[in-house]
């Protein structure tokens, strides 16, 4: 252990709420500004409401290009279709993986009319040389992702990428090559702890969204988003009410950012190409 670099908070700050899609309510935990992202992720979103006015308009069709988009759905049934042709039901559990490459039209659409809506949407950078690769979606259902055991302390719910405790490797049906993702719920039960190994090199942050939970000596509270430092191991221990939060880790691409709405590119001239491309119908040629 003592050879191991613990990861600790360098920056934190608060989610901020927002309205997307055709005015569905939800809060930015990520990419509320340029100073608040962490390569390769741009954004991540948060919808939590069990009121169908926060949810019911969905997300009608709209493009995208030069980025990918995973959702993790808490709670709830929401359907996605794109121009490509790909259609799959997100239930609760579940998580949808798509490329938008270069470039796809596609709507997320609420399949209830009351109850609970609770998830995630996060937006991870292609490199530059992926930008403009072809469109692709793919789909799991919850029992499809590893739910490891923690036993008394806990559980964890791996979304992307592979993750050895105590021995015993687990790797999520989804593998990303560039950016390498490591995307996991951690779900502390009260005065549970964990010590999980995030690759020196990556990126990480974590996004509390139940409870509280003390990363090293320091306290994250609800609603916090805490970009951590360089290290190869992560020490979470959650108060006496128990904590859930999403780790997101990730190589850094070190390109330039450029951003114009729903499109993700390296320079101006490429924002320019998207526009001229999606109002001429190239994105559905």
């Amino acid at each position: 252990m003592s050879n191991q670099q613990y990861r600790a908070i360098r920056q934190v700050f608060p989610a901020m709420a927002t309205q997307d899609g055709a005015g569905v309510s939800l809060k930015r935990a990520l990419g509320q500004s340029d100073s608040q992202r962490m390569d390769p992720y741009l954004m991540m979103d948060v919808f939590f409401s069990d009121d169908p006015q926060d949810y019911i308009a969905g997300f009608p069709d709209h493009p995208h290009r030069g980025f990918e988009t995973i959702t993790y759905m808490l709670e709830g049934n929401m359907l996605h279709e794109d121009h490509v042709g790909h259609r799959g039901e997100l239930k609760t559990g579940g998580i949808q993986w798509m490329t938008a490459g270069r470039g796809i039209i596609h709507s997320e659409m609420p399949q209830q009319v009351d109850g609970e809506m609770r998830g995630f949407q996060i937006w991870l950078n292609l490199p530059g040389v992926d930008k403009m690769k072809d469109p692709s979606y793919q789909n799991f259902d919850a029992e499809q992702l590893p739910n490891i055991s923690l036993l008394e302390e806990g559980q964890i719910i791996l979304i992307a990428g592979s993750l050895t405790l105590d021995g015993d490797s687990y790797t999520s049906p989804v593998q990303a090559h560039a950016t390498q993702p490591l995307i996991a719920d951690i779900h502390l039960q009260p005065n549970g702890e964990v010590h999980i190994p995030v690759p020196a090199g990556l990126n990480a942050l974590l996004y509390l969204f139940e409870g509280e939970i003390q990363v090293g000596n320091e306290a994250l509270q609800f609603d916090q988003t805490a970009i951590l430092t360089d290290g190869d191991m992560l020490h979470l221990k959650a108060d006496i009410l128990g904590g859930r939060a999403m780790l997101l880790a990730g190589k850094p691409l070190n390109e330039p950012v450029v951003q114009y709405g729903p499109f993700v590119m390296n320079t101006v001239d490429e924002i320019k190409q998207a526009i001229n491309d999606y109002n001429s119908g190239k994105f559905t040629a």
